[in-house]
């Protein structure tokens, strides 16, 4: 019988090639390999995967994957939501040290300060296909 697995606690195996448990979130871009490089310079994370319409990016450790897959209909959620304009469905949250220099990091990188921000904390960001994602300290 086939069944989905979450995490598997007791694998301490430092292959991360062997390991069976590995989980990603996925974001839809009408240009993945953009978007993938954009998040690749971010986090510095690897590039494992680099085709036209899918781009994965390996975690320095763990099993956690970030990847983009092409969507040519996707269109920017509007932040914060309003009715009836497209609503984020999810967005990712990244811990700094440095708030302001993570900030403008991001933006030199082709993120977008969000007008509207909640917390004095927290930044929220616009990647360069408008999904919103959070710096904060």
């Amino acid at each position: 019988m086939w069944r989905m697995r979450g995490r598997i606690t007791h694998d301490t195996s430092p292959d991360r090639s062997a390991r069976k448990d590995y989980w990603g979130v996925v974001l839809d871009s009408r240009t993945p390999r953009q978007l993938g490089r954009f998040y690749a310079d971010l986090l510095e994370w690897e590039i494992a995967n680099d085709d036209e319409d899918w781009v994965t990016l390996s975690a320095p450790d763990g099993v956690a994957y970030l990847a983009f897959h092409l969507n040519a209909q996707h269109i920017a959620p509007v932040w914060p939501s309003t009715l009836f304009q497209p609503q984020q469905q999810l967005h990712l949250d990244f811990e700094v040290e440095d708030l302001e220099a993570a900030v403008a990091h991001a933006v030199e990188l082709g993120a977008t300060p969000a007008e509207f921000q909640p917390q004095d904390t927290v930044r929220v960001m616009l990647d360069p296909d408008g999904h919103p994602f959070c710096l904060y300290a």
